[in-house]
Parts: C-alpha cells; sequence; structure tokens
C-alpha cells in the first residue's frame, strides 16, 4: 500500500478556500477592521516581507477570535457543501480518486482549517492533518491549537503515520511550505508537475 499526501489550497483548488472562508463568515465589523489590521500584512506577504504563518495569525486572530466555535462549524459545513466542489482541480481530484481506488492511504495536509475540511475529506473517507481553531468554553481564542501547522507538516505526517510501513510515498505541494513535505516522498508533485 502507498502513501498519496495532498496539499489543498492551490494544489487540490484553484484558489486559497482559508481566505474564502473567511471572508465568507466575516462580520461588516469585521471586514472593517480587516482593511486597518490585516490589509498591510497582507501586503507585507504578497511582497515576501512575512511569511505564511505570519498572514495566518493575523488573519486567524481578526476572524476567530471572541466567535463561538459552534457558529464556526456550522458555517465550515455549509463552506464544505456548497464551495468546496467548485474550487477543485478536476485534474488534481482525479488523482486523489486514483489513489483512493488503489486502496492507497490518502491523507489530505494543509494549513487550512478543519472546520470545513473535516467535513469535505470525511465525504470522501480521507484523513486530514489541518489547523484547527483554538477554543475555550465554545469561544474562539484567534489562535490554533497546538500551533499552525504550515512549516510543521513533516513532523505531524510522522506522528500520525508510520511512513517506513508504506511501499511509496506520493506527495502533491504548491508552496515553500510544502517542500518538506515533497522531500518524503518517492514520487513528488509541484504545481501539477511531477518532479524528478
Amino acid at each position: 500500500m502507498d502513501l498519496a499526501l495532498f496539499d489543498f489550497d492551490h494544489t487540490l483548488t484553484t484558489r486559497d478556500s482559508y481566505a474564502d472562508f473567511l471572508r465568507s463568515i466575516a462580520t461588516p465589523e469585521q471586514l472593517a477592521r480587516a482593511k486597518w489590521n490585516v490589509a498591510p500584512w497582507l501586503l507585507a506577504y504578497r511582497t515576501r516581507l512575512i511569511s505564511a504563518e505570519a498572514i495566518r495569525a493575523r488573519v486567524t486572530r481578526n476572524g476567530f477570535s471572541g466567535r463561538a466555535h459552534a457558529e464556526i462549524r456550522a458555517a465550515g459545513q455549509r463552506y464544505a457543501h456548497e464551495v468546496l466542489p467548485t474550487l477543485l482541480r478536476p485534474r488534481m481530484r482525479e488523482q486523489l480518486d486514483w489513489h483512493q481506488q488503489r486502496g492507497d492511504t490518502v491523507v489530505v495536509v494543509s494549513a487550512s482549517l478543519d472546520a470545513y475540511l473535516q467535513p469535505w475529506c470525511a465525504s470522501l473517507g480521507v484523513a486530514m492533518i489541518c489547523n484547527q481553531p483554538e477554543h475555550r468554553d465554545g469561544v474562539c481564542t484567534g489562535r490554533y491549537a497546538g500551533g499552525d501547522l504550515g512549516r510543521h507538516k513533516v513532523q505531524r505526517i510522522r506522528a500520525q503515520y508510520d511512513i517506513a510501513r508504506y511501499r511509496r510515498i506520493h506527495a502533491y505541494g504548491d508552496s515553500g511550505e510544502d517542500k518538506a513535505m515533497l522531500a518524503l516522498a518517492h514520487e513528488r508533485w509541484y504545481r501539477g508537475r511531477l518532479l524528478t
């Protein structure tokens, strides 16, 4: 049996689901605050002055702090069923299906959120490793439970899977945060292209 590791945003999808989801659940007050609290950080990210991890921390704090966890979960369910199917890259979805048909262990490894990835992955019968909003007494803190996954994908993969027991490992990614995961694999796909 093989292990197939898929990044989600920009690998399985055509755009960033995390930013899209945050916009879909943001209150008018949060959207107004984001112009001042997030926009400068977004510009810094786009010009590579700060990391993806830093911008995720900022938007997560702005988008989730003080929100009811149950509300985020319900919004994630709707997003998973109504929006995510429209974002998928057909070729990559076929690749995921191919691995499932072969009986491979398929894992989505993403810095996106469990609120929508969990129902989507469950509907396909695939496993996931992803970010989870931290919450206390049913209220989101604006941080991630266990910290941001981005730079720690390989550590989490190794913690959950005995990679030595798999005949071959296949990895699919699109960003610098995926490079360590790709390095684990025998067959590496970067931005839709097989690396040799």
